[in-house]
């Protein structure tokens, strides 16, 4: 007599149930290290850009009463805005690089030639495609160094 093989009806239903939960959470962090992996080499590029934008000669650049500064700020969360980041949620600031508790004035020309540092940072909840908990949230950062030099552009 022959002896049958005892019966696995569901084994695979059950291994699934155990396994499928990890591989979700695997999936799952690994999107959102990508996205931070993004976030923050947009940020960098759009730091570097606002402090291009420094270096060069910003005459006709700035609408009547504009400041650099605010040019600068504006012209890095427009950046920002384009690759999908929510603009109120970004802070950039113009510090010195000597004194980073310093604000750094790029029109005042005792800072010619002097350098300076901006700062872009995002809250982590902002770009998220998962909740984050508030007691959980950080800021992703960038900063760059950056001549107040004013190269005059060819034409």
């Amino acid at each position: 007599m022959k002896r049958r093989p005892p019966k696995r009806r569901g084994a695979v239903a059950v291994e699934f149930a155990c396994v499928a939960p990890v591989l979700l959470a695997i999936v799952v962090g690994m999107i959102e290290l990508t996205r931070v992996y993004e976030v923050q080499n947009v940020l960098e590029t759009a730091a570097r850009e606002g402090a291009r934008f420094a270096a060069l000669d910003r005459t006709g650049m700035l609408q009547e009463g504009q400041t650099a500064n605010a040019k600068l700020a504006s012209d890095v969360k427009s950046f920002l805005a384009t690759a999908g980041m929510p603009s109120d949620d970004v802070t950039v600031s113009v510090v010195s690089a000597a004194d980073t508790s310093q604000t750094f004035d790029l029109d005042d020309p005792a800072n010619d030639l002097k350098l300076f540092q901006v700062q872009v940072s995002v809250p982590y909840s902002a770009i998220s495609y998962t909740p984050v908990a508030q007691e959980s949230d950080y800021a992703l950062t960038s900063a760059i160094t950056f001549r107040n030099g004013r190269a005059v552009l060819s034409q």
